[in-house]
């Protein structure tokens, strides 16, 4: 008896029986572009592997001007079809089934070829496009239609058309793209012309027995945006015209709300899917930060969705489904929403991978093999770097005991999971401690580890982490002085008013930490509202007319850093702009540029552009970076340093992690 009964109830499409209510999102990750068609087959092969009920590639595009980039792939010509289906048959021969998403960008295709309803420029993208005329569109629709059929050819057992994130369909339905005055736009009835179309001759050209996504936006999130009725409306003419299922978007990629962050309260959009069941007669799939077996399974046992997309949990971990089937939660690696590795690599041009996963696009490359002959290895600390090396040795069967000198698992991590809107590496460290009693890991905490300990292993693995860097401002040994560690571990009393030394990325998690009280992550209405977000049947696109209503910071907190450039610029690409929204709503005051002079009772004296300035604090807060701690490094023998004691760059788990795994895919 499955403790999940809604996720693994079998779904009846008519033609075919999907095994369970679990399908695979569309993620883009760049894999496709590098044509290495072995090497796409392999990472959806493993995901088909461990269980999804259906999974859906990345957008493909349907013609040149549709594509997200020049260069980006699609299904063009007879050997993109014999590509595709090597990819096909790898997902088969798993016993999966597969749709492909065909995607046209609209104003959002990074290229100077691109078209749209309107010729509007996106801002998020330098190119303005091409008004479509009426050919223009036949192209399209045409286009569209030729890449389903080609799909099928290829082996799919599906197509999704994407209809949402404020792509080109998209931008045909909402007022604030389409600028049109003939049949294409205007009226909603005109404006929803596109998406009708595409889908009768989708529908057309793959026959009645070949499944049928339709991505629907159901909460724009921008100014200009679809209204909850039209987004009824849209849904019930699309099941018309021949919809298999309805999958759920969120906001447009220009939106300012963040829609899948880590920061976004797990199944934080499930609520506006739920508006739309009873109102169609076709499966409803829900999206967005839904990370865990029960989860979904809520969801489903509640009556919001008939289905649930899991994306980014299965670049965690491709046999998500098969652990929760086998009542091994716990074993199933987290996805923390942290954008990091996946979508952060996909804007950069990347293969998308998994900070948590580093085995996520590189299932051809970077092998997890017993090894020939078990060696007996220490791991000296228990962070991201000491735990994934830790683990993965153990994996392939190497002896490993993990010294650790605090009490506790996690390094690093423990400070992150305070920061509100990071509550996801509470979960990470959780699995840590599973992986470690799963595979064998002898830990010895409270132990800090020297050379006399260490002297009967086979080789040593140096995980030390890094300590505090000093910036050397005078009077930082006040009693006023704090570091972040004092901060976010040690729990110091902090005034009313704080300055924040550093504008990095622990920069900006102490400020937060500082300013917030509750934190709204855990508790949606109070981060609808943080957000300026409510009910799309309200106001148009979901936005609320007073805007974001964010609660009262808990203290006045001015960050500062050296470099003479806009703080936060170097964090995240697709995440910055949260956090230096979020600190903003609280008044958060930002300082680049600036010379540190001086710390004393009355604050921290800084130059700014060669003038002076107080800022008047009870407390300065230190995050000015880190040194490695690498004391063991130079032990006689075999001995590898790995982490934050490599290299010490902000808080990287991202490289930490990526460096113990393949360390100990080679040991």
């Amino acid at each position: 008896m499955t403790q999940y009964p809604h996720l693994f109830a079998p779904l009846d499409l008519g033609h075919l029986t999907l095994p369970n209510r679990v399908l695979m999102g569309s993620m883009h990750t760049n894999l496709e572009e590098r044509g290495d068609w072995s090497r796409v087959a392999a990472f959806y092969a493993a995901r088909a592997r461990g269980g999804a009920g259906l999974i859906v590639t990345g957008g493909m595009a349907p013609n040149a001007e549709g594509a997200v980039f020049p260069g980006a792939a699609g299904l063009f010509d007879v050997q993109d079809i014999a590509n595709q289906r090597r990819v096909t048959d790898a997902v088969h021969g798993e016993g999966g089934r597969i749709a492909m998403q065909i995607l046209h960008a609209g104003r959002y295709a990074y290229g100077k070829d691109c078209v749209a309803p309107s010729a509007i420029k996106s801002p998020i993208s330098p190119f303005a496009p091409a008004e479509l005329d009426e050919a223009g569109i036949e192209k399209q629709i045409a286009d569209m239609a030729t890449a389903a059929a080609r799909a099928r050819e290829a082996g799919y057992d599906g197509v999704e058309i994407m209809g949402s994130e404020g792509y080109l369909i998209n931008q045909f339905l909402a007022a604030r793209t389409n600028r049109r005055s003939d049949d294409w736009g205007g009226s909603y009835d005109n404006r929803m012309r596109l998406a009708i179309e595409v889908m009768k001759r989708v529908r057309a050209a793959v026959g009645q027995d070949f499944i049928v996504i339709f991505r629907i936006s159901m909460i724009d999130l921008v100014p200009g945006g679809s209204n909850h009725d039209e987004v009824v409306q849209l849904a019930q003419v699309i099941e018309a015209a021949g919809a298999s299922l309805l999958n759920t978007g969120i906001g447009w990629h220009e939106a300012r709300v963040p829609t899948i962050a880590t920061s976004v309260p797990r199944a934080g959009w499930a609520w506006v899917t739920r508006k739309l069941m009873g109102k169609v007669g076709i499966p409803v799939i829900t999206s967005n930060r839904i990370n865990t077996p029960q989860v979904a399974e809520d969801l489903l046992a509640s009556g919001a969705a008939d289905m649930v997309s899991l994306a980014r949990p299965f670049l965690a971990d491709p046999d998500f489904v098969a652990k929760a089937r086998a009542g091994r939660a716990e074993l199933i690696a987290p996805c923390i929403a942290c954008n990091q590795a996946c979508l952060d690599h996909t804007f950069q041009g990347k293969v998308s991978s998994c900070l948590v996963n580093p085995l996520a696009g590189h299932e051809t490359e970077l092998l997890i093999a017993r090894a020939d002959a078990p060696r007996d290895i220490a791991v000296v600390g228990a962070g991201p770097a000491g735990l994934s090396c830790a683990i993965t040795a153990a994996q392939r069967g190497h002896r490993v005991t993990l010294f650790e000198a605090d009490g506790q698992i996690g390094g690093q991590l423990n400070m992150a999971r305070r920061v509100p809107g990071k509550e996801e590496f509470h979960g990470l460290v959780d699995w840590y401690s599973a992986m470690l009693a799963e595979t064998g890991v002898a830990l010895r905490l409270n132990t800090r580890a020297d050379a006399a300990m260490l002297q009967c292993f086979d080789a040593v693995v140096v995980a030390t982490g890094v300590l505090p860097r000093s910036p050397g401002i005078p009077g930082q040994d006040g009693p006023n002085v704090l570091s972040y560690i004092d901060v976010l571990r040690g729990g110091a009393e902090v005034g009313p008013r704080v300055a924040v030394v550093g504008a990095g990325g622990i920069g900006f998690d102490v400020a937060e930490y500082l300013v917030t009280g509750e934190s709204p992550t855990l508790n949606l209405p109070d981060w609808l509202r943080e957000w300026g977000v409510t009910d799309p049947a309200e106001a148009r696109a979901g936005l609320a007319e007073e805007g974001a209503q964010p609660d009262k910071a808990l203290r006045a907190v001015t960050l500062v850093q050296r470099k003479a450039e806009r703080p936060g610029r170097r964090l995240g690409k697709t995440t910055g702009w949260i956090h230096r929204a979020s600190l903003t709503m609280k008044g958060v005051k930002m300082i680049g540029g600036a010379t540190y002079e001086r710390i004393d009772a009355q604050g921290l004296h800084i130059l700014r552009n060669g003038v002076p300035e107080l800022i008047a604090c009870e407390n300065v807060v230190l995050c000015a970076g880190q040194e490695s701690l690498r004391d063991l490094a130079d032990l006689p023998g075999e001995v590898h340093v790995i982490g934050g004691a490599d290299v010490a760059a902000e808080l990287d788990a991202k490289r930490a992690i990526d460096q113990g795994v393949r360390l100990a895919a080679r040991l």
